[in-house]
């Protein structure tokens, strides 16, 4: 549970201004890459945290413009990770742990109607008992209630498996749906708000295909300069 768990952000970097901030990190020596404003906030940029930190010579990243390196950093990920390669392979994934909920499901449903044909069966066999005259009704009486609220219990669970299923059909995602999900995606990771804008990069962080490398490694070669 515990790996499932969010990463934990510092306050500060989560109320950051900056897109990247609490994200990028230098290509070089691996240390934070630092959002800072010069000249009273007309100027925005990046610079590594161990340069920052120790001055010129400390380290041979440069300083980043904010604008284009943010710019730069969200259309690698958005052409790496929103492609039609994975969005297909998530759809796929979608579909499949759908799909094997909705076996689980049914496999609940079989297990159910097994236990309401063991409750009738008993029922019928104590009625029988009561009609033949072998047992009295007050001696059945709890029993028989003790089954009947049973079988009331498991026709209302068999009940919303059964609408669990149904919605299940309508969740099926198709690759036209994922393609607007990715659209609206998009649509959001450049017009969105701050922290809308926030949470993709940090998602994608956690892409297999980028798992491991700093968002400074993916600046393009005029950034570097």
């Amino acid at each position: 549970m515990k790996k499932r768990m969010p990463a934990r952000i510092h306050p500060r970097r989560a109320a950051s201004p900056f897109l990247l901030s609490g994200l990028a990190h230098c290509g070089h020596c691996g240390k934070a890459l630092i959002g800072r404003y010069a000249k009273g906030g007309k100027f925005a940029y990046y610079v590594c945290g161990t340069l920052d930190k120790k001055g010129a010579g400390a380290c041979t990243t440069k300083y980043l413009n904010a604008k284009k390196f943010e710019v730069v950093v969200i259309q690698q990920l958005v052409t790496h990770v929103l492609t039609p390669e994975n969005l297909i392979e998530l759809m796929e994934f979608a579909n499949r742990e759908l799909d094997s909920l909705a076996q689980s499901k049914s496999n609940e449903l079989h297990v159910i109607a097994q236990a309401i044909d063991d409750i009738n069966h008993r029922l019928e066999r104590l009625y029988d008992a009561i009609e033949t005259g072998k047992l009295d009704l007050g001696d059945l009486a709890l029993r028989i209630k003790e089954l009947r609220h049973r079988q009331e219990q498991l026709h209302a669970r068999k009940n919303n498996i059964e609408n669990e299923l149904a919605d299940r059909r309508v969740e099926l995602i198709d690759m036209e749906a994922m393609t607007g999900y990715a659209a609206e995606m998009q649509e959001i990771i450049c017009k969105g708000s701050l922290p809308h804008r926030k949470a993709y990069p940090r998602v994608c962080e956690r892409h297999p295909g980028y798992r491991g490398k700093s968002c400074s490694e993916l600046r393009t070669t005029r950034l570097a300069g």
